[in-house]
């Protein structure tokens, strides 16, 4: 069995209106679509019950969840809890996600872009070891942490060369790099 390929992220959302917006204005990434779910499902599913916090008396929690579609197919969906925690930037070094990355063309010219449209750039672009790509880091509005990557002639490589650079892992034509997997014994 194999994955077939990457699907979505979710991302918790401080105010849903303004991440749509920063998304679709600064990315051209529009918000396919939006739903609301029902307070047992928040509580059942999301494991978000304000009661056990606030008292008997506290308000239903609500969540509205929206898929905003990526170019390439992927999907950032978004949920908007009621009540809410505050975010919490972690370190770099702290288990979990740090950041995902958008592949773009032109790097320097989305880096004056994004200046441009005031988001908090955190670096100047850079070329990786190896020399072949760009990349940079920004903020959204939340905070999250976007790697904006200029991938280069490598992008034409792995568009169309990619399932078959896959096949020939898979089948020991590339370096081999299962010393890093070691399978659990039944």
């Amino acid at each position: 069995m194999k994955a077939r390929s990457f699907s979505h992220v979710g991302i918790t959302v401080r105010d849903f209106n303004e991440f749509v917006r920063f998304y679709w204005d600064v990315f051209g990434c529009p918000l396919v679509g939006v739903s609301d779910s029902p307070s047992d499902r928040v509580r059942g599913f999301f494991g978000v019950d304000p009661s056990t916090s606030l008292g008997a008396s506290a308000p239903a929690p609500t969540c509205k969840i929206g898929w905003i579609r990526v170019p390439g197919g992927a999907v950032l969906e978004i949920f908007e809890f009621q009540p809410q925690q505050p975010f919490v930037q972690g370190p770099w070094n702290r288990i979990g996600m740090t950041h995902f990355s958008l592949n773009v063309s032109g790097i320097h010219e989305w880096h004056a872009y994004l200046m441009g449209k005031g988001v908090t750039i955190v670096s100047d672009p850079m070329q990786s070891p190896n020399g072949g790509q760009w990349f940079f880091f920004v903020k959204d509005c939340d905070g999250n942490l976007i790697e904006i990557m200029d991938l280069g002639k490598l992008y034409y490589v792995l568009k169309w060369l990619g399932p078959l650079g896959g096949w020939l892992a898979r089948h020991g034509y590339v370096q081999d790099y299962r010393q890093y997997y070691v399978p659990k014994k039944s």
